[in-house]
């Protein structure tokens, strides 16, 4: 396995599944990104598809091991770059933030060649991987405490968005801006490369149809930049949704305690409304839980027991 602190591309056979290690830091402290790249038979577009930025989200892991299995890149013009696991030591403890330096690597590009590891992560990933891409999807999901629909976000405003996103033929779509500074799309936004990224259920579970939208939605993209044969296969999109997509703007409660929703994931609520109640050991109320805008309920903290300041609901517009 070749092992580099650089990704190059052109030196490897066409034809070929190529498995590499990109690495970071350095010793004691470094760290091997795992690399698999696809390199058709001829020359053509690139899709670089990552995963695992967040420790505890498994579906895109898995997603990315099943089409390389399955594709044979002697069918395949250009080439397929992917990461299966972005965030080694948040993936190996299981956790959002890393344990080596409690950073959200999702909150940290274009990162730092000099800064912490999440930092030197972010900074090779976009320098070695992201800038690479014709087009660049990060997959993701809910995690193991919070619940979202299964779901494919566009940049609102880059007009190559929207038209890839209805290619990988999820059944919602979601459109907002890339404007919250730190991820891995806003980034990519800065490169002036079309990006997408995906969401779903999550809760450290890999359920089988979430991952058959994510398996047809990656070979669907394949499709749609000519990497391979045929056309997308189109799915009718259940709901259009647009709206801010930081989640760091969520609605968060003020108390420690047990949360009970009063909602369900893609109900439609108005501005004031309950979506639900965090309550004490005994069961009595300490906060209800607001809707801060008419929408849609896209996502819920699942996981009842509830810390000051986490997110618990998110509501969206509609397109």
């Amino acid at each position: 396995m070749l092992t580099s602190p650089h990704l190059e591309i052109t030196p490897l056979a066409r034809g070929r599944k190529h498995r590499l290690a990109l690495t970071v830091g350095t010793a004691p402290d470094l760290i091997e990104l795992p690399v698999i790249v696809l390199r058709g038979a001829r020359d053509g577009k690139t899709l670089v598809v990552t995963a695992g930025v967040h420790g505890d989200e498994y579906e895109g892991v898995r997603t990315i091991f099943d089409i390389v299995d399955e594709v044979d890149p002697a069918a395949m013009s250009g080439d397929l770059l992917c990461v299966p696991v972005a965030n080694p030591p948040s993936f190996w403890a299981g956790t959002r933030s890393s344990p080596l330096d409690g950073k959200n690597l999702a909150r940290v590009f274009p990162g730092a060649e000099e800064g912490t590891i999440s930092e030197q992560i972010a900074y090779s990933l976009g320098r070695e991987v992201i800038a690479k891409a014709d087009l660049y999807l990060d997959l993701h999901s809910a995690g193991v405490k919070i619940e979202m629909p299964t779901l494919i976000g566009y940049d609102s405003e880059d007009p190559r968005g929207r038209p890839a996103a209805l290619a990988f033929g999820a059944p919602i779509l979601w459109g907002s801006p890339y404007d919250a500074p730190g991820r891995t799309v806003s980034l990519a936004k800065e490169r002036n490369i079309p990006a997408l990224y995906a969401e779903a259920r999550g809760a450290g579970r890999i359920d089988a149809s979430d991952l058959a939208v994510y398996r047809r939605g990656v070979l669907n993209l394949m499709r749609y930049l000519g990497m391979l044969a045929g056309d997308p296969e189109v799915q009718p999109i259940e709901w259009d949704l647009e709206g801010g997509g930081d989640i760091d703007g969520s609605i968060a409660g003020s108390s420690r305690g047990f949360l009970i929703p009063k909602v369900r994931l893609l109900d439609r609520v108005r501005g004031g409304d309950e979506l639900g109640t965090i309550v004490d050991l005994h069961g009595q109320p300490l906060e209800k839980l607001v809707a801060d805008r008419d929408g849609v309920v896209v996502l819920i903290h699942a996981f009842p027991v509830v810390e000051p300041g986490e997110p618990l609901f998110f509501v969206t517009g509609e397109r």
